[in-house]
């Protein structure tokens, strides 16, 4: 599947999927937690929801791992063609086009919610006209957002409990993975792909906040000024010459350790000459679900490499 160009949608890098296959890198994570009864109406932001939404279509990969992740993936009937995990999402079968949607498709599976990562092409006031509720989750700009999202999704689906120990023992296994590292004094480099065109992310951006956490100096920050999705050449690649390699594009773009060894120059670099090129799911690097965590602990046991070997 063809990756779509970062050009121009920066907003919607966390929003898309790094277009791999339906395989999932673990199991679907749901947090068992003891339940309390529902009640309706209940508010979440600028929505309110009458009832319980048995019929929920969900045209965001994100949401569709949260939504799962905390129990209400029996009440998911359609879901968008990138939404690729968990499996049960997979087998509905349904691949709605998130980008441009089909309101008739939608209507068809007579949701009573429906979940968008944007709005395009004014898709909300398309359903809102059907009285087809809509709820709007961005892509988050902070751990704390992603928390926070969790959290709304159990309101309004009626699995407040699971959503807020879920989020819980998120920001708890996070918090122990960063604990874990003693920074060094000197930052440890990194460079994270996006794509094999050398697309790339500024410490603005979610996913380079993450790295953050972990005291590290980000060779894309300052490439193209205003721009938090710049695209490095790889001669300033080569030339910063970062510690670590972070490949968010194995599935996309079918790059590997073996792949950017074989770039002409790149072999000199300290992070390929010491082996130091990680291989991310594409897809657990670009969303803001509950498998954060697995990119955390990616990121970490790449850090505690680098400085048991320094």
């Amino acid at each position: 599947m063809r990756k779509i160009s970062l050009v121009g949608i920066a907003g919607l890098f966390l929003f898309i999927s790094a277009c791999g296959g339906s395989e999932s890198s673990s199991d679907t994570t749901v947090v068992e937690a003891t339940e309390s009864v529902a009640t309706y109406p209940v508010t979440v932001g600028d929505l309110t929801l009458d009832a319980q939404p048995m019929r929920i279509v969900s045209l965001s990969p994100s949401a569709t791992e949260m939504l799962f992740a905390i129990g209400a993936g029996p009440q998911v009937v359609a879901v968008d063609d990138y939404s690729n995990f968990p499996a049960e999402a997979v087998a509905l079968g349904t691949a709605l086009s998130g980008f441009e949607p089909n309101v008739e498709a939608i209507a068809g599976f007579t949701p009573n919610l429906v979940v968008i990562g944007y709005d395009p092409g004014g898709l909300v006031d398309q359903l809102t006209a059907l009285s087809i509720p809509v709820f709007t989750a961005p892509a988050a700009a902070t751990l704390d957002d992603a928390y926070a999202q969790i959290e709304q999704f159990g309101m309004l689906t009626g699995h407040v409990d699971t959503a807020v120990a879920l989020s819980s023992q998120m920001q708890a296994d996070i918090e122990a993975a960063v604990a874990q590292i003693v920074m060094p004094a000197e930052p440890i480099s990194f460079y994270h792909e996006l794509d094999n065109t050398y697309y790339s992310v500024t410490s603005n951006t979610f996913v380079g906040q993450i790295y953050s956490l972990f005291g590290m100096r980000n060779i894309a920050d300052n490439a193209e000024a205003g721009n938090d999705y710049p695209q490095l050449s790889a001669e300033a690649i080569v030339s910063a010459n970062p510690d670590i390699i972070f490949l968010a594009d194995t599935k996309c773009c079918e790059q590997s350790a073996e792949t950017v060894t074989a770039r002409d120059g790149w072999g000199g670099m300290k992070a390929v000459s010491t082996g130091r090129i990680i291989a991310l799911d594409d897809d657990v690097a670009s969303r803001w679900g509950p498998r954060l965590v697995e990119l955390v602990i990616a990121i970490r046991d790449a850090v505690t490499a680098v400085l048991a070997n320094s």
